[in-house]
């Protein structure tokens, strides 16, 4: 089955909350930067009437959604942030509670994403630390695994190198959080069946230090750097509720990838998996057999690394392409890391595709 790739932003601020771009200039900044998609995520706000096509036949178009980002105001500490796309409806009373806000959004329709979940404080600035709290919780769809606003915290350390690191964040930001990452890949191993995805949480947030003003990380770049990437099984007809559907539907299911586009371009990335009988791409199920192989084709050359439940499973440097036949079920998610600016970043992130037992022991 042929499979379509289009590229979103799936955490957005306007001034419906605490962002300063209105949705027409966040638009033009998608267009700019040749999004396909971006979902609104205003604070424990969904903003009716903004969802569509953006643009013209000169410019292209960008399908703007309208999501929430929920959270429990009353809270403290702060924490539990959700991000929550297609539920069509205002879920924010829900909020008092993580299980209950959970429950609706599945009752709704809806998807639930934990956002930015090991957010850490910045004390120089007053900044806190908004993470995921109550961990025993289950039924959402996935964890934002790499959230740019959040990690870029863990680079300012204090006002002087904040100053510098600011103005060149392009120099700093080597890739999702390793706590992140890590408790990614300990639900996977649990056997849990988590989608991650990647986002800017946007802001466009003008800042003063001293005689300076500067808007730091404005849409357009934040737009340029980190995205998720999803497959749909059907081209985007320019219909919004078709498009709409098709677009949640790939987020459901994990038919997606991260990509960090400041080292070049991360459209074209693939993972699959061929067995004698059946195909499977990110976020899809294969069962294991004789000859079942996953392939990773990057744009450009790289270093590819496979992962199963946090480790490196096969290593290729400096290749367009890793192969790898499977021995053993379970999550694989492979990893593309390119130097840029003399540090290796990570490039792109997949989603796993799930390796399942077979009728019998392979030897």
């Amino acid at each position: 089955m042929p499979y379509f790739e289009y590229t979103g932003n799936l955490h957005v601020h306007t001034p419906y909350s605490d962002g300063e771009g209105s949705h027409e200039h966040i638009a033009q900044a998608a267009l700019l930067t040749g999004l396909d998609f971006v979902i609104f995520t205003d604070h424990n706000v969904r903003v009716g009437g903004v969802e569509g096509y953006y643009g013209d036949d000169s410019r292209g178009y960008v399908l703007l959604l309208s999501g929430e980002e929920i959270h429990d105001r009353a809270r403290n500490p702060q924490g539990n942030h959700v991000l929550v796309f297609g539920a069509e409806t205002e879920l924010a009373g829900y909020a008092h509670s993580l299980p209950t806000l959970l429950s609706a959004v599945q009752q709704a329709g809806g998807l639930s994403f934990i956002a930015h979940p090991d957010d850490n404080a910045v004390e120089w600035l007053g900044e806190p630390a908004i993470p995921w709290l109550d961990r025993y919780t289950d039924g959402f769809t996935g964890l934002e695994v790499w959230n740019y606003m959040s990690r870029f915290k863990d680079y300012l350390p204090d006002r002087r190198t904040a100053l510098r690191n600011v103005f060149r964040p392009d120099d700093v930001m080597i890739g999702p959080s390793p706590e992140t990452l890590a408790l990614w890949d300990e639900l996977l191993e649990t056997g849990l069946q988590v989608v991650g995805i990647g986002c800017a949480d946007a802001h466009g947030t003008r800042v003063s230090l001293g005689p300076l003003s500067h808007v730091i990380f404005p849409y357009d770049f934040l737009f340029s750097s980190v995205n998720t990437h999803v497959f749909t099984k059907s081209a985007l007809t320019g219909e919004l509720d078709y498009d709409k559907a098709q677009i949640y539907q790939a987020l459901k299911e994990g038919r997606a990838f991260i990509g960090y586009d400041i080292p070049g371009s991360t459209r074209g990335f693939r993972f699959s998996a061929q067995g004698q009988n059946a195909t499977a791409i990110m976020g899809e199920t294969i069962r294991l057999g004789h000859g079942v192989t996953l392939q990773a084709l990057a744009p450009a050359r790289a270093r590819i690394r496979l992962v199963r439940c946090g480790e490196i499973i096969a290593e290729e440097k400096q290749t367009e392409n890793l192969t790898h036949v499977v021995r053993d079920p379970g999550p694989y998610r492979i990893e593309v890391w390119r130097p840029y600016h003399g540090r290796e970043r990570m490039w792109i992130l997949s989603n796993p595709i799930y390796v399942e037992p077979g009728p019998g022991r392979l030897r």
